[in-house]
């Protein structure tokens, strides 16, 4: 049993693997706000850094491919899931990576942060959530997105004016962080059955 005390593994999950992809600055933008909270331990996947075929085949290749990825998944006690939006939906790297996997997003929460131009990727936020609760994730309410991502930040990848970005982080991760104790107590007491 873990201690009630014990850091949340919060694996943040970049979502973009396409070339001159901005998800990377995101990303570390976010990892300053878990990096800074006593609750919350960070591991960080990147689809870019992945090779899982398409084919769903189990191969040698795909064994090789998941032999990192899942564990980092399945340790996680609550993800943060960063995508842009394509073609108003996420990006097919992401979903390969979500569908790859089951059991390890059962029962644990769920936040989004997005990007992009206008719509600041709100569309491929809400396509997750319909995707995470297939899974038996819960997604947490409050999300962060960017609209307009890449004149938000400088070319050093620093925020111009970060006041709403990180009162939104803040909001998010509380959620993040009380559903990771609440949903981690509860698989203590009570195995999730799906």
């Amino acid at each position: 049993m873990t201690s009630a005390t014990e850091p949340l593994t919060v694996t943040v999950v970049i979502g973009s693997n396409r070339h001159g992809r901005f998800g990377p600055v995101v990303a570390d933008w976010l990892l300053e706000h878990v990096e800074r909270r006593e609750g919350l331990t960070p591991e960080v996947v990147d689809v870019a850094a992945l090779d899982l075929p398409t084919s769903f085949a189990r191969t040698a290749e795909a064994a090789a491919a998941l032999a990192d990825v899942t564990p980092k998944l399945a340790r996680a006690d609550a993800f943060v899931v960063l995508t842009p939006e394509y073609n108003h939906s996420y990006p097919a790297g992401l979903k390969n990576l979500i569908d790859w996997h089951y059991e390890e997003w059962r029962a644990k929460p769920v936040a989004l942060v997005s990007y992009g131009g206008m719509a600041g990727g709100l569309r491929a936020a809400e396509h997750l959530r319909q995707v995470f609760a297939e899974l038996h994730a819960v997604t947490v309410r409050d999300t962060v997105s960017f609209h307009n991502a890449g004149a938000a930040f400088d070319d050093s990848g620093r925020l111009k004016d970060p006041t709403a970005p990180d009162a939104a982080a803040k909001t998010m991760l509380d959620q993040l962080e009380w559903w990771g104790r609440a949903l981690r107590e509860a698989k203590e007491r009570r195995p999730y059955a799906a």
